[in-house]
């Protein structure tokens, strides 16, 4: 049965590599506009799940639906990105020698490449989107300053506003705070829950204050499986995630 605020199933999901069974019947639910934390161990699945819905990895068991009806599995990268979702991984990629605007000006559906977007005249449509995506990712004031001179936060802060500019249904985010000064994290976590007002968010992430902060539904994955599912008082205390997570160590707490 399909659920009208649902934006994201994934049913019995299983990934093996030569053997290795990295995901073991993993059953995930997004909702649309929600900002979903995913936490566990090392190797416990987390970059394997998102591999998946990117169509980087292909399970040999499940399924994976996109927006009702759309079948995540049957269709190569490219058109899974055409499909509305988007993803940032962990070491920003973004254009150092372009200005903050020139990089949001390259990501826009319509510019395709660095040659289109210096012959091509902006709409004020196009204008706007900009203007709304640097107010979003609070970087308005830079915006004419190189890529390159920004400090490392204030580099995710645009890859991710790269990525939104084109209006994704779902975002997935790998470790967006690692590195980051406690005031940077705290505006990440803001600028993802302004995000996720629009589109739906799934974050990858060990530290444990940034995702007690800011999560509202926490999935820990373990040895490939969900482990528990939850708001964060029900994951922190939950005696098996402290076992195998929590207590050793595995979740970063910062003074």
């Amino acid at each position: 049965m399909f659920y009208d605020d649902i934006i994201l199933i994934v049913e019995d999901l299983t990934v093996d590599f030569n053997g290795f069974k990295a995901l073991k019947n993993v059953n995930l639910y997004v909702y649309k506009k929600e900002l979903r934390f995913l936490i566990g161990p090392n190797g416990a699945g987390k970059t394997t799940l998102l591999d998946v819905i990117c169509g980087k990895v292909k399970p040999i068991n499940g399924k994976v639906l996109f927006r009702k009806n759309i079948n995540i599995l049957s269709i190569p990268p490219y058109k899974i990105c055409r499909t509305g979702i988007s993803r940032k991984f962990q070491t920003p990629s973004i254009f150092g020698n372009l200005t903050v605007y020139e990089n949001l000006e390259l990501s826009l559906p319509e510019n395709r490449d660095v040659f289109s977007t210096l012959f091509y005249k902006l709409k004020k449509e196009s204008k706007e989107k900009i203007d709304e995506t640097l107010e979003i990712i609070q970087l308005s004031p830079k915006k004419f300053e190189l890529a390159k001179n920004l400090s490392h936060g204030e580099k995710q802060w645009l890859e991710i506003g790269m990525t939104i500019i084109q209006e994704p249904y779902l975002l997935l985010v790998d470790e967006p705070v690692a590195g980051m000064t406690g005031k940077e994290r705290d505006k990440t976590g803001l600028i993802l829950q302004k995000i996720a007002e629009k589109c739906s968010v799934v974050v990858v992430e060990h530290d444990m204050n940034f995702v007690e902060m800011f999560s509202k539904t926490v999935t820990v994955l373990h040895d490939g499986q969900i482990l528990c599912e939850g708001i964060f008082e029900k994951i922190k205390n939950d005696p098996y995630v402290i076992q195998v997570y929590l207590g050793r160590g595995g979740g970063k707490f910062n003074a």
